[in-house]
């Protein structure tokens, strides 16, 4: 029998196509070469669940993928990196979600996109089971899932409180729009709301990172931090503001990036470490990530972030 997963990763799993980075984006009918491409795991719940078996945590996924190539590609995926897959549920007729993504030398990545089975995932795929065993819940892609009712979230939420798990969310926004209703219902179930900062300018209006974490505080989330890519991050709790650094790396691909960060925070939630800690592990997967292309194959094993954070040093400063 296996373990009991410490992480319930649930949400979005996407098969990601990519290319290493090209010197331009090619003109209509011409061919550009790039050094290698690759197809692998993509997806907030998926590289979360990917990169916390890296740091030696014991992850579950619970998603949705087709019954096609695809599905069975990123399931093997996943069970090769020492995740449970038992609760990835296959859709009889929608397609696993895919990305391309175009990578092109000293410009940000551009995305073409399939919901996919994404469509489908529920509250309901949350086997209510798992909250006895887990101690961490996290939910990636929340308001990019049409599916996802939050009425029927709440009651998960509710239920992971009650027995004493925390919540941990983050978004992925597909276009402006009204967020603030949804976001003021969940955020007080939410124990940490890990937005980046465009995501919070759509859904708060601000542009200042600490005002959107302020905000995001007050509407219930017990800490808000708002990543900023290679600015860093900020982070608000009670009687509590924080800015961050970043550590310097050679970027490759930021692909993935927020959900290592995503999996460095609830790794130090899972060793009951502080909001500094957090931070420090955070920040050391989210940069460990971008030095390769992909979503998951540049970051940190445990042992190696271990031996970065005793060699390298994180800017914080309290705000």
């Amino acid at each position: 029998m296996n373990p009991s997963p410490e992480v319930i990763c649930a949400g979005i799993i996407v098969a990601d196509h990519l290319c290493t980075p090209i010197e331009r984006v090619p003109e209509a009918g011409e061919l550009v070469m790039a050094d290698g491409m690759l197809l692998t795991i993509g997806g907030c719940a998926a590289n979360a669940a990917v990169d916390l078996a890296k740091m030696g945590v014991r992850p579950a996924v619970v998603g949705r993928v087709g019954k096609d190539a695809f599905g069975r590609i990123v399931s093997d995926f996943l069970r090769d990196a020492k995740v449970d897959t038992t609760h990835i549920r296959v859709s009889p007729t929608a397609d696993t979600s895919q990305t391309l993504i175009v990578n092109v030398k000293g410009q940000d990545r551009r995305f073409i996109h399939t919901f996919g089975a994404n469509a489908e995932f529920s509250a309901g795929d949350i086997p209510l089971s798992l909250l006895d065993q887990c101690k961490v819940l996290y939910v990636g892609g929340y308001l990019l899932m049409p599916g996802l009712q939050d009425d029927e979230l709440l009651v998960v939420f509710s239920a992971a409180r009650a027995k004493g798990v925390k919540t941990v969310v983050d978004v992925a926004i597909p276009k402006p729009g009204d967020y603030l209703p949804r976001l003021r219902k969940l955020l007080p179930h939410v124990d940490v709301f890990l937005p980046n900062n465009h995501e919070g300018e759509l859904i708060t209006g601000a542009k200042d990172p600490v005002r959107q974490a302020e905000l995001f505080h007050q509407m219930g989330a017990r800490t808000a931090v708002v990543t900023m890519g290679g600015d860093g991050a900020v982070l608000v709790q009670d009687g509590l503001r924080l800015r961050a650094g970043v550590y310097r790396v050679p970027f490759v691909d930021g692909s993935g990036g927020g959900d290592a960060f995503d999996a460095g925070y609830i790794y130090g939630l899972l060793h009951d470490l502080g909001p500094e800690d957090c931070l420090r592990v955070a920040s050391a997967l989210g940069a460990s990530c971008v030095r390769a292309v992909g979503t998951t194959p540049g970051v940190f094993t445990g042992p190696e972030c271990d031996a970065f954070l005793r060699e390298q040093a994180l800017k914080i400063e309290r705000i």
